[in-house]
């Protein structure tokens, strides 16, 4: 199941469970988890993009051994509201990926400017910032996502 609704993907999930959130780009994957709670999003490992076979291969081992239940992939929509050749791509690595779990589209337009100002406010170098902006935009995606689910899981449950 693929979707861009949280209701839509909160009803594919089993109460709690580790979420894992994406930020795909064209050198790499940005990777965060969360905890089984939603409380709290981390960044986890980053991938270094290959083929496709093997950058699958290295989620489904993260997915099993962090007993991931759904994927959050940041969807890149322009400033405008449409989509565009990215956008398409990212779909097109979501079916690939949709027998690993369900899967939330979700709208990152602002994470990457957001994580990179508060890097930039820290201080951190320039090259530093590059080693770790995916993860942390991952983790950003993943916070908004959770952060929703939580919210709409407490209306569903009349809370």
């Amino acid at each position: 199941m693929i979707t861009v609704a949280a209701a839509e993907f909160r009803a594919a999930l089993p109460d709690g469970g580790r979420l894992i959130g994406l930020d795909l780009g064209t050198k790499t994957i940005g990777t965060a988890l969360c905890d089984a709670g939603w409380s709290y999003a981390s960044p986890a490992t980053l991938i270094r993009r290959g083929k496709f076979t093997a950058d699958k291969k290295l989620l489904v081992e993260m997915i099993a051994a962090q007993r991931v239940v759904g994927i959050v992939l940041g969807l890149p929509i322009n400033l405008d509201g449409s989509e565009g050749p990215r956008s398409q791509s990212t779909r097109s690595f979501a079916r690939n990926i949709a027998d690993l779990g369900p899967v939330l589209l979700w709208d990152e337009r602002w994470s990457t400017v957001a994580v990179e100002r508060v890097m930039i406010e820290q201080d951190m170098s320039r090259a530093k910032r590059a080693e770790r902006i995916d993860n942390l935009a991952a983790a950003h995606i993943l916070q908004a996502a959770i952060d929703a689910l939580v919210g709409t899981g407490a209306a569903e449950k009349g809370g």
